[in-house]
């Protein structure tokens, strides 16, 4: 008994600690006051000014600068990472160990020493640091992830659906778009929702490959304004429309797979009554 009640509350307390700092901000989004932790009345002052220009053209310069190169990067991250995974699924077993060994790397590699291997590489190569080095790097570190996400909907896969397709007379390319693309489509969602919030979130990397011409990120900018000895108030609405935003994704993703895994189990029931 004892051990289940320790067990609860240090999962409760585990959870508050996790949740309670993002809660406040959450909380304090919806007042005016300047400090955080002085609640002044509520007011939706601070979305307001967020959306109507009130802010400082920096800050606004960031977000559109981060979502613009999260979007990209997932993007194409989402698209190297599917191939590469379905390339590293029809390895034989030994080949394919050693790939998921090398793909490990990276994610299990500390963000700084990727950003500093990145910068060292863009210097070396002589290629001017700017918007294209930091989406270059981005689908660098974010790649590895989607790949991870992929791997797991090819393993659960018939690895005969796709020879079938070919013997019925499809080509290759109709049998990868028409048969292993929707088997693996959760994953792929799951990769390019995962790259885009890496993405977001990536300040290491980001710092060390923006180069010297202004470009802003928001990890960046928050980076730069906490230096000054504060944060712009607006950022508190910010992080929490980025937050409801992040759940109702993986809400609905999860939502996804849990009705196509409902639907796979109601064909496999009524197989085996025709049985």
């Amino acid at each position: 008994m004892m051990k289940k009640f320790f067990s609860a509350s240090y999962l409760v307390l585990l959870l508050v600690m996790l949740y309670a700092p993002i809660l406040i901000i959450a909380i304090y989004s919806f007042t005016e006051s300047k400090v955080l932790g002085n609640w002044t009345g509520f007011s939706t002052e601070l979305y307001s000014s967020l959306f109507t220009g009130g802010v400082n053209n920096s800050l606004i310069d960031a977000i559109k600068n981060t979502f613009i190169i999260a979007f990209v990067a997932a993007t194409v991250s989402t698209l190297l990472g599917t191939i590469a995974a379905i390339g590293i699924n029809d390895l034989k077993y030994r080949k394919k160990r050693v790939m998921n060994f090398v793909n490990n790397i990276p994610i299990l590699n500390p963000d700084i020493i990727t950003g500093i291997s990145l910068f060292l590489l863009f210097v070396s190569l002589g290629i001017t640091q700017g918007y294209t080095t930091v989406i270059l790097a981005h689908i660098a570190f974010c790649t590895p992830y989607v790949v991870l996400s992929v791997m797991p909907r090819l393993m659960q896969m018939n690895p005969n659906i796709y020879e079938a397709a070919l013997d019925l007379g499809a080509t290759p390319y109709q049998a990868m778009r028409r048969v292993i693309i929707p088997e693996i489509r959760p994953g792929m969602i799951s990769g390019f929702i995962l790259a885009f919030t890496l993405s977001i979130d990536d300040f290491a990397v980001t710092i060390f490959t923006n180069g010297t011409d202004g470009l802003q990120t928001l990890s960046t900018y928050i980076y730069a304004d906490a230096r000054k000895g504060g944060l712009t108030p607006e950022l508190r609405a910010l992080s929490t429309i980025i937050l409801v935003v992040v759940l109702v994704l993986l809400v609905v993703v999860n939502y996804r797979s849990y009705r196509q895994a409902k639907l796979a189990e109601e064909q496999q029931q009524q197989l085996k009554l025709k049985k």
